[in-house]
């Protein structure tokens, strides 16, 4: 029970980080009292279902990514994957990443926090991402995901959800180079927020912030090139020869 206990512990604390909302936010609205929540989330306390269901509702989670525990995650959860010599996409604990929505033609950025203090059956790691957006009038608006990341040798899978709507799932796929630079390329799919159609977008995900707009449109821009290839294979697909 204590291995449980602790494992929705951790994953309170994650999910709640990723809300950017403090342990007194949280207390109060799920009607507790800080030092409660705090041995909530250290694991010193047993949790009953209905104030489980209330964390969940707070944290705008399912109930099930809260108590999702098997007995083989017991060794996961204190055990973290070993970065060493791999490349530093694998390392990263935040990357930043852009696409060109030529509907309305806007770059959109986002920053990807990745936390890997939980590791569950699956090898996969948890993971936020907040996208953000800036129209010609100068205003901003963003949008919260939550979800997790998947890492192999060639590639990097991203999953997310919208947490505002959960019919917006959103597949990231993005290319680990095999040589030393800091950004890559990648693909994203999921459904347009706006119309609720399938789409797929080219984006550039980057180690380090990258405010040369301009620049970053022309690498997003879908070329001739690729166009033609594209009608050739009947198939979106990206490359990674940068």
């Amino acid at each position: 029970m204590e291995n449980i206990n602790i494992y929705i512990g951790k994953k309170i604390r994650n999910y709640r980080k990723m809300k950017k909302m403090t342990l007194q936010q949280l207390a109060d609205t799920i009607h507790k009292s800080r030092a409660t929540v705090s041995k909530y989330e250290t694991g010193e306390i047993t949790i009953d279902i209905e104030t489980l269901y209330e964390i969940s509702e707070a944290l705008d989670v399912n109930l099930t990514q809260i108590t999702d525990y098997h007995k083989q995650d017991e060794d996961p959860i204190i055990k973290a994957i070993d970065y060493t010599g791999k490349s530093p996409f694998f390392q990263a604990d935040k990357l930043y990443f852009y696409f060109y929505d030529g509907r309305y033609n806007r770059l959109k950025e986002a920053i990807i926090d990745i936390h890997k203090s939980i590791i569950n059956e699956d090898g996969c790691c948890d993971a936020s991402m907040s996208i953000r957006s800036t129209t010609s009038t100068g205003r901003s608006s963003e949008v919260y995901y939550n979800g997790n990341v998947l890492y192999s040798d060639m590639l990097i899978r991203f999953s997310f959800v919208n947490q505002y709507n959960k019919l917006e799932q959103d597949l990231l796929y993005i290319f680990n180079p095999l040589e030393l630079r800091d950004f890559t390329e990648g693909l994203l799919c999921g459904i347009s927020s706006a119309d609720l159609m399938p789409c797929a977008f080219k984006c550039l995900v980057t180690l380090t912030p990258n405010e040369n707009y301009e620049e970053l449109k022309q690498h997003l821009y879908i070329t001739p090139k690729e166009l033609r290839r594209w009608q050739k294979m009947n198939m979106f697909i990206v490359d990674n020869n940068s």
